[in-house]
């Protein structure tokens, strides 16, 4: 069994910038409890808080995993990823670094690049929420008036991305190639929103 600190630190790894409620609801217990464990967790710079604000009022304490807090993991993948990223930054030119980000998201898509191109918008949705699944995304999306939101409930670039926001084009890439349409970011977790949230015009059905 798990203890209520590895609860809240697995939550942390799965769902950063979380508040004290997020934290009492995944674990189970309440408010008070959970602030205990998490000022430990600070106190062993395992957890670090960052305040956030939404439109009017006091800001709202989230909280994430530090780099220390993600070596917990047997991944411990951050300071590697981060030390060759910063070598091939130092390396490359700024342009051929996104364009390296740029064609692993073709990469990524072409192998259904066929299969895709017949596709209503809906179903091309719904196969990049499983492609992006099968990369560690949480995805939901949603029609809106005569737009589509692409949401990114958890990232597991999100750690890296904030060292090196490069990473980020990776799966606005990848929806573009798939949809064969520019996409915009309007929410992203590293600006303090809650989610990444990517804007689609809705499309017309295509001609049979």
């Amino acid at each position: 069994m798990k203890s209520t600190r590895d609860k809240i630190v697995q939550t942390l790894l799965n769902h950063p910038n979380s508040t004290i409620n997020d934290l009492a609801e995944a674990v189970g217990i309440n408010g008070i409890s959970v602030r205990h464990h998490v000022n430990s967790l600070l106190a062993e710079g395992l957890v670090a808080v960052e305040e956030v604000r939404h439109g009017v009022g006091r800001p709202r304490q989230v909280y994430i995993l530090t780099e220390k807090g993600l070596e917990r993991f047997p991944t411990r993948y951050l300071r590697l990823t981060n030390r060759l990223l910063d070598q091939i930054k130092e390396s490359l030119p700024a342009p051929v670094i996104s364009s390296l980000f740029q064609q692993m998201a073709s990469d990524m898509a072409a192998d259904s690049a066929q299969r895709v191109k017949s596709m209503t918008i809906e179903q091309k949705l719904e196969f990049i929420k499983e492609i992006l699944a099968q990369e560690g995304f949480s995805v939901e999306w949603e029609q809106l008036g005569d737009e589509y939101h692409i949401h990114e409930i958890t990232c597991p670039y999100y750690h890296v991305g904030q060292f090196h926001p490069e990473v980020c084009t990776v799966d606005q890439s990848l929806i573009s190639t798939v949809l064969s349409i520019p996409v915009e970011k309007i929410n992203c977790v590293l600006h303090g929103d809650a989610h990444c949230t990517y804007v689609i015009p809705k499309q017309p059905l295509p001609e049979s």
